[in-house]
């Protein structure tokens, strides 16, 4: 498929009856920033509070045992599926244990789990990963392979690891439905064939993230504390007004979160095509300030 949004919605689209919504952290990207798609789908996203951006285990648990006791439940959105992303909206990255555990309740409630792969690249080549590829592909019922941040010029590619389970023919009915089948959709697969040759789709995250230890790492030579301690290609330093200013200058980034003091939260975001120049002017910046 061709973008993130029209991957999640068809996904979500397709593995929810009429009645059921999707589980996700409250900052979870088709809960932010994805302008109500799944909503107009027809689809409530069911909106949990997280930690650093993760939905915790513990929290699904606890919500899903809270309504099946409820005895009202038939009046309210039934949730059918839960949704994460790897890495997270803040780049930050579930351990293999906290899968398995909600991958567990998930089971527990006969409920679908969909992982999000938008930034699997980045996610998966961390240096504080301890998950591969197989291990999303055996936690998952569905996930996908985000093409358009790692080299790709567009593209998403959705993989059902279990397709016994669905009937496939149906989903590639409701892409077309939604307005996502191609006719030169194999161009989308022969990008996705050339990046996993000579193992280039994680060379190119790999990249995303070294470029982004250097730029976490001039911050914190500089004493700038950061929102979140991000593993990947997403960093998020706490600037003050007057620094702000001075790096816009010459740098475009995010801003990410005003912060009660003044200050604020901004995002830096490396990818497989950041240069090593690039990079160093930012350092030699962030020194200068």
């Amino acid at each position: 498929m061709t973008g993130g949004t029209q991957t999640n919605a068809a996904v979500i689209k397709f593995l929810l009856s009429p009645c059921e919504g999707v589980i996700a952290v409250s900052s979870g990207h088709i809960n932010v920033h994805e302008s109500g798609a799944i909503e107009a789908t027809g689809h409530k996203v069911i909106a949990l509070p997280g930690h650093n951006g993760l939905l915790q285990p513990e929290t699904l648990s606890e919500y899903l045992a809270d309504f099946h006791a409820d005895p009202t439940r038939e009046h309210m959105v039934q949730p059918g599926m839960v949704y994460v992303s790897y890495s997270s909206e803040l780049g930050t990255l579930y351990t293999k244990a906290m899968l398995q555990e909600i991958r567990a309740v998930c089971d527990e409630y006969g409920i679908k789990l969909f992982i999000d792969g938008a930034r699997l690249g980045v996610g998966l080549t961390s240096e504080e990963s301890d998950m591969t590829i197989k291990d999303i592909a055996e936690l998952s019922d569905v996930f996908y392979i985000g093409g358009t941040k790692t080299g790709a010029l567009f593209g998403e590619a959705v993989v059902f690891p279990h397709p016994e389970r669905f009937r496939l023919g149906q989903f590639r009915t409701l892409i077309k439905q939604q307005g996502g089948l191609l006719a030169k959709g194999r161009l989308l697969g022969i990008q996705f064939e050339a990046l996993f040759e000579d193992n280039l789709y994680f060379e190119n995250a790999r990249h995303a993230n070294i470029q982004a230890m250097k730029i976490k790492k001039a911050f914190a030579d500089k004493g700038i504390k950061f929102l979140i301690d991000s593993p990947t290609n997403q960093q998020f330093p706490i600037l003050t007004s007057d620094w702000d200013e001075a790096l816009r200058e010459n740098f475009s980034y995010e801003l990410w979160q005003p912060l009660p003091d003044g200050n604020a939260a901004v995002r830096f975001c490396t990818s497989w095509a950041t240069t090593d120049e690039a990079v160093d002017d930012l350092v030699k910046a962030v020194k200068s300030l």
